[in-house]
């Protein structure tokens, strides 16, 4: 392993299982030592944290830091000051109180946003201290929404405590469409990437298998493809779960032992990559122990129409959208993307996906852009069964990678499907900020993979400072040449050749190998880095 990975030997060895060893490229763009602002700000207004640690037995363990208003800070972008502390029962309250390298984990059920840190935990006289070694971003899939009140009711009952799960437990699992995840990795040599990791998995209610009182399964979707929680345990099959019964403030604690099925069989759903079997070894079941009740958003979403289907290319097809009462569905931000919930024939309950919008958000309609991936069930059904008149149900639009405000230049830069979002953003430039100077950059292989090629040319042309460049990496034999301005893909260098490159704010979107390529040629030129916003288009299912 390269000094400058960020990834330990079970990162990579699980990259590599997975064909997906690019993203030990990526990763540097992606996994930085010290939080962005933007995650300081979100750290701080969040009403809960869950954090995986070891304990005095070596075993691992997820929990949930909950606190008022505010009980987390940042003092600097290398620390976080948590105003609480765990209650005594909780399997992680002894350990904690020592100090010790942790996971943490934010995330806002409201709006789907999450964000990671490792690193270690100190205790103060107001909580813990955290020292970040680690920190990145989360996208929002299978987050499944809800909002969060406080409760006056805890629980003083004593926690349970078995080596198994009884019938009442084994049915709140089957139950949730919600689990935390926590591991771990210490080796000499690998610095920042050894410690905890926690992470969010969701799916349909009852996503995790109980096979008997002593074994979990958990399947394993697409992700990231950094492989954090498999590649530590491909190192230490240590492993902690953690299950929220949102309705009651009360926890399931599980720590146990977990082996990774590369290649499950029995999996009915084609989005499951892999499978994670976990052995139980102790069972802590902690009623009402939280301060905190979700549920489901009040609001039943909305209901959308089908209007319209456009092929734009090889690939990729668009789905025009209008209220399905007729209302005015009203303005998103740009660069938003919209999650939608769909009933799939076969699937156990709905698929939840989220599309970035890729038309104007003054429109009347919206407009998504879906790439068919080749083992999406979304995608798949999106493409192959929805069609105009048909019903989609889906969500308020959300996401933060919108345009900086202000009036500094702009660069959008976009490969492949990438370029939906950006294309929303163009649309608004174009129309509230005509004297903003915008660079729109974008890659395709050639024609055929060529998005919104017509569209995007007659919105520069509106433009009063807008201009194009667009890179074909393998242009086909008889190609108009008018269509793309340069041969080859996206580089820094491009964008450092730009009239306004060091006044610009970047704001990039494609697949994680060309973020980290981008990113990383940009910084190397003298550009800051919080002028430089990153979106990451993968494999969505």
């Amino acid at each position: 392993m390269t000094r400058a990975s960020p990834f330990h030997s079970g990162e990579l060895t699980a990259q590599r299982l997975a064909g997906a060893t690019d993203a030990a490229a990526a990763g540097s763009a992606f996994i930085r030592d010290a939080m962005p602002d933007e995650h300081r700000r979100f750290f701080a207004a969040l009403p809960f944290l869950v954090v995986a640690g070891g304990d005095n037995d070596g075993r691992t363990w997820v929990s949930v830091l909950d606190g008022p208003e505010g009980f987390a800070t940042s003092p600097d972008p290398r620390h976080l000051m948590i105003g609480t502390t765990l209650a005594q029962g909780d399997p992680l309250a002894a350990s904690l109180a020592k100090g010790g390298p942790v996971g943490l984990l934010g995330i806002d059920l409201t709006t789907r946003r999450r964000n990671r840190l490792n690193g270690t935990l100190t205790a103060t006289p107001q909580g813990y201290a955290l020292a970040v070694d680690q920190s990145f971003g989360n996208c929002p899939q299978y987050i499944h929404a809800r909002d969060w009140r406080r409760a006056d009711e805890r629980s003083a009952e004593a926690p349970q405590i078995t080596d198994r799960l009884d019938a009442a437990q084994a049915a709140r699992i089957a139950a949730a469409d919600t689990l935390f995840i926590g591991s771990g990795h210490v080796s000499k040599g690998d610095g920042a990437a050894n410690g905890y990791d926690v992470s969010h998995r969701g799916g349909a209610a009852g996503f995790v298998r109980v096979t008997d009182g002593r074994s979990l399964q958990i399947p394993d979707y697409p992700g990231n493809n950094f492989f954090n929680t498999i590649g530590n345990l491909i190192c230490d099959p240590r492993v902690g779960l953690l299950f929220i019964d949102f309705d009651r403030g009360s926890l399931i604690h599980i720590a146990g032992r977990a082996r990774i099925d590369w290649h499950p069989g029995d999996s009915q759903d084609p989005a499951v990559r892999r499978a994670i079997h976990v052995g139980i070894d102790v069972v802590v079941d902690r009623p009402m122990a939280l301060s905190l009740r979700w549920l489901r958003p009040s609001d039943k979403g909305l209901t959308l129409k089908v209007i319209d289907r456009v092929v734009e290319s090889e690939g990729i097809t668009s789905f025009h959208l209008a209220s399905g009462d007729g209302g005015a569905l009203g303005r998103f931000q740009p660069g938003q993307h919209l999650p939608v919930s769909l009933e799939i024939p076969g699937q156990p309950g709905q698929v939840e996906r989220s599309y970035s919008l890729s038309g104007d958000p003054a429109a009347p309609t919206w407009r998504i852009s879906v790439k068919r991936e080749e083992r999406g069930i979304a995608s798949q059904f999106l493409h192959d069964a929805v069609r105009v008149g048909d019903v989609i149900r889906a969500h308020r639009p959300q996401g933060d990678f919108i345009p900086p405000p202000g009036d500094s230049p702009l660069v959008l830069v976009s490969a492949g499907a990438g370029i939906t979002p950006m294309l929303s953003m163009l649309h608004a430039l174009v129309a509230d900020q005509p004297q903003r100077q915008v660079t729109f950059v974008h890659a395709a292989r050639n024609g055929r993979n060529h998005s919104f090629a017509a569209e995007l040319d007659e919105l520069v042309s509106r433009g009063r400072n807008a201009t194009r460049q667009i890179h074909y990496s393998a242009p086909e034999d008889g190609g108009d040449l008018r269509t793309f301005d340069r041969t080859g893909r996206i580089e820094a260098p491009d964008l450092l050749a730009l009239p306004a490159a060091q006044d610009a704010d970047y704001l990039l979107c494609g697949p994680a190998a060309f973020l980290a390529a981008i990113r990383s040629g940009l910084t190397a030129g003298g550009i800051a880095a919080d002028r430089i916003h990153l979106e990451i288009f993968g494999p969505v299912g």
